[in-house]
């Protein structure tokens, strides 16, 4: 788990408040869109490096070498390769930004390339694995109504948890069939609406939210049984619980509705620059690893059915 990842390369020092941090995160949170949930990570990777540096240098000056020595220390702690390249990330972004500002003439991180990782294939469900993973949701009690539309609009839309979460009441539009979503950097996208998801948020809407809000007023779709907006990491937990109801033994998370998501529609033929726009991605290179699942199951397919595999 990150967590402890991230507990096992903490640096003795006590990480400080640098104005710096302050200025950046503001920048990139107002100026450049960035979720609240990015701008909080590089927050927290920037800290780490501020504590790292301790007596050693100042965060806005100093240099290539200590980069370095930075990168070589969280080298010998028990961190994947992924926790490394994300602060290297931030940490090169924050440079950037204060040679954009003036601050420094040269960006030490200039010449340091992330390092090149191993792409790993999503943990992706079977079409009859989601069916008895929802199915279990709606033989549960009445006040599970919630759970339920919240995971139905995960993988009819193929949502991140965090756009589920922080969904508004406005934005879905039952009688058209849609959904607006702000993903990342607040890009703002259009997705259809399964008719499976439109019955669940209905009900939700009629028999549960009401009674959530206990007369108060809340700009979200879902929320929590206080009355607030539901939590990401509550979806985490009730996706491990239905999981384990469902009898699926997979690891699975919130996220791993969206990778089916993406990879039922492209084994059923839709476009890649479709899937694409539909998930929200940037670069249609990130959408392509569903390729990669799909070629996997092909093969494992003709490798079942052929006489001679």
């Amino acid at each position: 788990m990150e967590n402890a990842e991230l507990r096992a390369a903490e640096p003795v020092a006590a990480a400080g408040a640098d104005p710096a941090i302050t200025e950046f995160c503001n920048f990139i949170c107002l100026e450049r869109g960035l979720s609240p949930h990015t701008v909080a990570a590089y927050r927290r990777d920037l800290r780490h490096f501020c504590a790292f540096l301790g007596q050693r240098s100042s965060l806005s000056g100093c240099s290539r070498e200590t980069v370095i020595e930075y990168l070589h220390y969280l080298k010998e702690r028990p961190l994947r390769e992924t926790t490394i390249a994300r602060r290297l990330a931030a940490i090169k972004v924050f440079f950037r930004y204060l040679v954009g500002q003036k601050r420094r003439q040269e960006d030490p991180t200039a010449v340091l390339d992330s390092p090149k990782l191993w792409k790993y294939l999503p943990a992706v469900l079977s079409v009859a694995e989601v069916d008895r993973f929802l199915s279990v949701i709606r033989a549960a009690d009445k006040k599970n109504i919630r759970d339920q539309a919240c995971f139905e609009i995960m993988y009819a839309c193929g949502m991140r948890v965090s756009e589920v979460a922080e969904l508004k009441l406005d934005a879905v539009d039952l009688a058209l069939g849609i959904v607006r979503c702000f993903g990342k950097g607040q890009k703002e996208r259009i997705i259809p609406l399964g008719r499976y998801a439109r019955a669940a948020v209905q009900q939700y809407l009629e028999r549960v939210r009401p009674s959530l809000l206990r007369g108060r007023q809340s700009g979200y779709l879902f929320l929590s049984a206080r009355g607030e907006h539901i939590s990401r990491q509550r979806l985490w937990q009730l996706a491990k619980r239905y999981a384990g109801r469902a009898g699926i033994g997979k690891s699975i998370s919130p996220h791993t509705l969206r990778h089916s998501f993406a990879t039922h529609l492209l084994e059923r033929g839709a476009d890649l620059r479709i899937v694409q726009e539909l998930l929200g991605h940037s670069n249609i290179a990130t959408t392509e690893i569903y390729t990669h699942v799909n070629k996997s199951r092909i093969k494992a397919i003709h490798r079942q059915f052929h006489p001679r595999p």
